[in-house]
């Protein structure tokens, strides 16, 4: 029904928000890694990838930089 509604320009904004919470709520992983790359920028934070056990902190403006040449 969202799928029909959005090809046919009708705006279906509860059942889309619905349809995007049930998606979320049954997956295993959730893509959460924007937010904990935000909150380990912004708060320095840690962040927990997906292919390691231990968490990480990166220190993200020495990352910007160029490498010394």
């Amino acid at each position: 029904m969202v799928v029909a509604a959005t090809e046919t320009g009708i705006p279906v904004p509860a059942f889309s928000a619905a349809l995007n919470y049930f998606d979320s709520y049954r997956l295993p992983q959730l893509p959460a890694n924007l937010l904990q790359a935000q909150r380990d920028y912004f708060g320095a934070h840690s962040y927990q990838r997906t292919d390691k056990e231990e968490t990480f902190h990166s220190e993200w403006l020495e990352l910007r930089k160029p490498p010394n040449k």
